[in-house]
């Protein structure tokens, strides 16, 4: 049985349009407005479009089922192992009781909060987005800060907002790779474009940062430091993803930011430090950060091989990423392991139907089940390499597993539910009538060529999964208006970035990390605002340089 999509079910696009929005407007309601649980809200999300998918879509029941299903399995294999492995990997360090020696050595660097948040959120996330992506950088990060003495929900959303200047080449340019595939645009073209669009948000995203923080008066007082890291990474991404191609523009620019901080600490100190309400503030002498200063970094410094010892799992970490992700020999190994499985009952039965493809398509669903391959996978090596490195007795390991699983029971099935909704968004054209919505806009539409993109990553929660979904109609818009389409399929992955922070997966895996679940809700309170800011400034650039900044088109 071959069931075509139909992307205006209701014979009236608007009517249609309207409809696609009512399970993603639920959802903002259940979480912003309700406050909401998000597993509750993720679980009556999913059931509304499934029941729409049905009814109105004419979705046949099987494939509607099996979608979801397969929604699910994805949101716990691969997304949901990475989660588990990178907060197992943070907790192993508190556990061991190492913690302590990771959090004075950051204090050696700078006891400024404002300046953790910038070396940890914004550089060290960024890392760990072009390396291993999906909920890594929050993770990881936002336990990191939760650890340092940041409020735990403080933490997760200034990881969330961080978490947007390197969600557009994602790990090892996969999401330009993919932008290219599907819409048969060179892929140095587009890393170019994508590069050319970024770098500005990444020189505003520090500033957002520690203005969210601190305020104007404060964030000015650091604003130097501020520059050298925004400028430090943006201009490496931009040099990176024009001159060298999509793979290692977050690499290259967070190690390159990261480094450039530290540095210039060494130099340059603010005039006061910045502590949250509640903790003992820290005032160096009228004369600068000297003796005060000194004196306390002084009493909190630990032998180097404590330190590297403390640091060793995150250290293994990136090894480990490194050899998963950039080894071809290694990746070759691993994948035999890898098992494909056609998902019954919706493999080849749904078509894709134009103007989202050119001629009616297949739309494959085939499930991916990495055993070894999984990012997840190369986090648990290094939880396990950790086991040894921190000299921690196999029980107090098992133990610390035991209790991350059991932690993490909530925000997994918020995560599988989540997925199941954008599956069967995707699967029964609902996705698409959203995009081919906001395609009728004209010669607006370079504006909203980034909302499609937000609105993708906030439905799948990967720019990824964005690209793979809009590329192609944003090519065919571009020329039915005469707007070069390499602009418009860039704006894609750059729209996306804004919506990382929102996507109910991103906010899962935070609340996770930093023991804030069951307050989804006001995490997605705090950061709505945000990524709708950072959505318009992307979606005036595309807008600029469609009609009066076409010399930057390449």
């Amino acid at each position: 049985m071959h069931w075509v999509q139909n992307y205006n079910p209701l014979g009236n696009m608007l009517l249609s349009f309207l409809a696609a929005c009512v399970p993603i407007a639920f959802f903002f309601w259940a979480l912003a407005i309700k406050k909401m649980k998000g597993h509750w809200a993720g679980l009556l999300t999913v059931l509304i479009a499934v029941l729409e998918a049905v009814l109105i879509y004419r979705m046949p029941v099987v494939p509607a089922v099996s979608a979801t299903i397969y929604g699910a399995f994805q949101g716990l294999w691969p997304i949901g192992w990475i989660i588990v492995t990178a907060v197992f990997l943070y907790k192993l360090t508190v556990a061991s009781g190492h913690f302590d020696l990771i959090r004075d050595s950051i204090a050696s660097v700078t006891e400024d909060r404002r300046l953790q948040a910038l070396l940890i959120a914004f550089s060290f996330g960024a890392f760990l987005e072009g390396t291993a992506g999906f909920g890594t950088p929050v993770a990881i990060a936002g336990g990191l800060l939760a650890g340092l003495g940041f409020n735990p929900f403080y933490a997760a959303g200034l990881c969330l907002i961080a978490n947007t200047a390197p969600v557009a080449f994602g790990g090892v340019g996969i999401p330009i790779l993919t932008a290219a595939q599907v819409s048969g645009i060179d892929v140095s073209s587009i890393s170019q474009m994508v590069g050319r669009q970024v770098p500005f948000l990444s020189v505003f995203v520090p500033f957002w940062l520690v203005f969210i923080m601190a305020g104007w008066k404060k964030t000015i007082e650091v604003l130097p430091a501020i520059l050298v890291c925004g400028i430090s990474f943006a201009a490496t991404q931009f040099f990176t993803s024009n001159y060298l191609g999509p793979e290692l523009p977050d690499i290259t620019s967070s190690l390159v930011s990261l480094v450039a901080v530290t540095l210039f600490l060494k130099v340059w100190k603010p005039k006061t430090i910045f502590r949250f309400k509640g903790e003992a503030p820290v005032l160096p002498p009228s004369g600068g950060f000297t003796e005060q200063a000194a004196a306390l970094e002084g009493g909190r410094k630990h032998p180097l091989g404590k330190v590297i010892q403390a640091w060793s799992p995150f250290l293994a970490l990136v090894v480990v990423i490194c050899l998963w992700g950039g080894s071809d020999w290694v990746k070759t190994i691993l994948g035999k392991l890898t098992v494909l499985i056609p998902v019954p009952g919706l493999d080849g039965a749904v078509f894709k139907a134009a103007p989202i493809v050119s001629a009616p398509a297949p739309y494959a669903a085939i499930y991916k089940f990495d055993l070894l391959a999984a990012t997840g996978s190369s986090i648990m090596v290094a939880c396990i390499l950790s086991k040894f490195l921190l000299r921690m007795t196999w029980k107090r390991w098992l133990l610390t597993l035991g209790e991350t699983l059991k932690s993490l029971m909530l925000p997994l099935l918020m995560i599988a539910s989540v997925l199941g909704f954008a599956y069967i968004d995707n699967y029964s054209g609902m996705s698409a009538t959203l995009g081919l919505g906001l395609a009728s806009t004209g010669a607006a539409f370079p504006f909203f060529s980034a909302v499609i993109g937000w609105l993708g990553v906030f439905l799948t929660g990967s720019d990824t999964s964005s690209n793979a979904l809009f590329s192609n109609l944003q090519k065919i818009t571009g020329h039915q208006i005469g707007v070069d389409p390499t602009l418009l399929v860039a704006a894609n992955s750059s729209g996306g970035v804004a919506a990382k922070m929102i996507s109910p997966q991103s906010i899962a895996v935070a609340a996770a990390a930093t023991g804030q679940v069951g307050k989804e809700g006001s995490l997605f309170l705090f950061t709505i605002k945000h990524s709708l800011f950072f959505l318009a400034i992307i979606g005036v650039i595309t807008l600029l340089q469609a009609y009066v900044l076409q010399w930057m088109i390449p």
